[in-house]
């Protein structure tokens, strides 16, 4: 299972400018490469082996390294894989929109400040010292200190593999390493399963009787910041947008501070009472559902993708069951006698069934239900012979 963790670099003037000046120069050259690149009619030509052979040597005259030349090569080549999957895909609208040719016809670009990728021979690690060697285009600097947690230091020394990524942000430096950390044993056989609601008013709500994650609190923190956003694109100056950027990255921040706490209380009560974990797929959601356009800015402001990402690694990592599950009908349908109908939700937050008259919150009713398809779908690919195909949803709905 691969992991990032992050540390701050903490350079002296003179190696911040080194450092500065090597993303100048490895992104000059992908740029260089990019337009020459763009310039080849086929995209078999794009290729790393097809790149290699003329742009190596080109690079080395620029004062790159055989390392850091090829990493140019395989970031542009890459570049061009990527925006050729998303043209065949329609990302970018139909063949014969204006969008489509624009981006087409144009050379894939390269900020002057974009991250830079370092293998073990470009970037070497002292775990002791908290330091790194690493290369720029003035020479190999030794020494240049880095910051981070007891924590992720332990995960560094003990699982670091493959590359890592050189970044530049907010004025600071970060070194991006990949750590592959093996999974621990599944538990093939849980004691039940926590369903997990997610949505709009609270982020998400589980098939236990507690109160919901990130509720009230967290809207309020989301609706002034979509104030100030609308107040800032209203003056459209350059410093509004500059404001902008800088809070977007702070609303990120804060979002997956939020998502890490989530996951990690609910990764944590499953492993403590040995249950599984059974999410909401909500792929392509947003494509899916009509709602107004307040709601449609709610939907849009969370990353929900990011939550179910943090969940499941960290149920990997901790050995507990992990299912995603199709969400269909599962605020619709009672989780007491299985009957399903939409004047079962009166209101957004209340649930009660026509049938049976059972009362109970709407998201923890979801939670049931996603907790009962979740132990269904387990039973199906783990134990087949034991998987109810009949009504299995209705059956477990009696729990």
């Amino acid at each position: 299972m691969k992991v990032v963790v992050q540390v701050k670099l903490t350079p002296p003037p003179e190696v911040a400018t080194a450092l500065g000046a090597t993303l100048h120069a490895v992104n000059g050259a992908a740029n260089w490469l990019s337009i020459r690149a763009q310039g080849r009619e086929d995209d078999r030509d794009r290729t790393r082996k097809a790149l290699q052979p003329f742009a190596y040597a080109e690079l080395k005259a620029r004062g790159l390294s055989a390392q850091p030349a090829l990493h140019v090569i395989r970031k542009v080549a890459d570049a061009y894989s990527a925006r050729k999957a998303n043209l065949k895909a329609g990302n970018y609208g139909k063949e014969d929109s204006g969008r489509y040719q624009r981006i087409a016809n144009t050379p894939v670009r390269f900020r002057p400040d974009a991250a830079h990728s370092y293998d073990d021979r470009c970037l070497s690690w002292q775990y002791d010292q908290q330091t790194v060697s690493i290369w720029t285009t003035t020479g190999r600097i030794r020494g240049v200190p880095f910051l981070c947690s007891p924590g992720a230091l332990k995960t560094l020394t003990e699982h670091r593999k493959g590359e890592t990524d050189l970044i530049h942000r907010d004025g600071a430096w970060y070194l991006i390493a990949t750590c592959e950390i093996p999974a621990a044993d599944t538990n093939t056989q849980p004691d039940g399963w926590i369903g997990v609601d997610l949505g709009i008013a609270n982020i998400a709500t589980t098939s236990d009787k507690g109160e919901p994650f990130a509720g009230e609190k967290l809207n309020k923190y989301r609706r002034r910041m979509s104030r100030i956003r609308a107040e800032l694109q209203a003056r459209g100056t350059k410093s509004a947008k500059r404001k902008l950027r800088k809070r977007a990255r702070r609303e990120a921040r804060h979002a997956t501070h939020v998502n890490h706490v989530i996951s990690k209380r609910i990764v944590t009560e499953a492993e403590r009472t040995g249950r599984g974990i059974g999410l909401e797929d909500l792929t392509g959601i947003r494509e899916r559902v009509r709602l107004c356009k307040p709601q449609r800015v709610a939907l849009h402001s969370w990353a929900f993708a990011q939550l179910a990402a943090f969940v499941k690694y960290k149920a990997e990592r901790a050995g507990v069951p992990f299912v995603q599950v199709d969400p269909a009908y599962t605020s619709q349908m009672c989780s007491w006698c299985g009957h399903t109908e939409k004047a079962n939700r009166p209101t957004r937050e209340l649930f009660a069934c026509r049938s049976c008259g059972v009362v109970a919150h709407a998201d923890h009713n979801a939670g049931r239900n996603i907790a009962a398809r979740a132990e269904h779908v387990w039973a199906a690919a783990n134990q087949p012979h034991a998987a109810d195909t009949s009504g299995a949803l209705a059956a477990s709905a009696a729990l």
